[in-house]
């Protein structure tokens, strides 16, 4: 596996993307994430929108920690991945609250609530519609049962928030975490904030520190 970015928003550098595309045309070069690829691509065909990868460098289906976003931002169009790395304000701050939380890149994968994009190319990210989150809820299902060690699971935002219904009735007893989003419109509105994110990723760092979690 290539080294973790020393800095965020490397996938703005055309070289650091092409060499994380190299490990997904690299034949076996990143197993730990196929299962994932193949489930984009059919959300994909069936909502007739791009959904893009996860991260490589992410522990895909050994991830211990899910962390559900909203949808996936414009970044997507110009680096195809979910990740920590998108050259945005948000990913810029969820790769710092992460760190500072203490969770290892490894033990992570990063998804969204609505995993296809539902806005134009060229136009600005908004919010999940109530149908769009109706849509995709049974992609849930699917989704976890690629995760089978996973530890928590943390809803980044309010629209993210509201996949807790369902995630607990299909994991029962598997811890789910709610935090604010950590997109830079929210994070810059008060200090509180980011407290609430970080005292969040603690409590998912603790899970993660905790016995292994037991799917009843």
């Amino acid at each position: 596996m290539a080294p973790e970015p020393a800095a965020p928003k490397s996938l703005g550098d055309p070289a650091a993307l092409a060499m994380r595309r190299a490990m997904l045309e690299t034949p076996g070069g990143a197993p730990h994430i196929e299962p994932l690829r193949a489930l984009a691509r059919t959300i994909a065909a069936e909502r007739s929108a791009p959904v893009p990868d996860p991260d490589p460098l992410d522990g895909g289906v050994a991830a211990r920690l899910l962390l559900l976003l909203e949808t996936p931002g414009p970044a997507i169009f110009r680096t195809g991945f979910v990740s920590r790395d998108n050259a945005t304000g948000t990913s810029a701050n969820l790769s710092r609250f992460l760190a500072e939380a203490g969770i290892a890149r490894r033990d992570t994968l990063i998804w969204n609530a609505v995993p296809w994009v539902i806005h134009a190319e060229g136009a600005l990210n908004r919010a999940p519609k109530r149908a769009e989150m109706r849509a995709a809820e049974p992609y849930l299902a699917p989704l976890l049962d690629l995760l089978p060690g996973l530890a928590a699971v943390v809803l980044a935002g309010r629209f993210a928030g509201e996949a807790r219904p369902a995630i607990e009735a299909l994991r029962p007893g598997l811890p789910v975490v709610a935090v604010p989003h950590p997109s830079p419109t929210y994070v810059c509105t008060a200090p509180s904030v980011s407290t609430r994110i970080r005292a969040g990723l603690a409590e998912a760092a603790a899970h993660l520190a905790g016995p292994r979690f037991t799917q009843r």
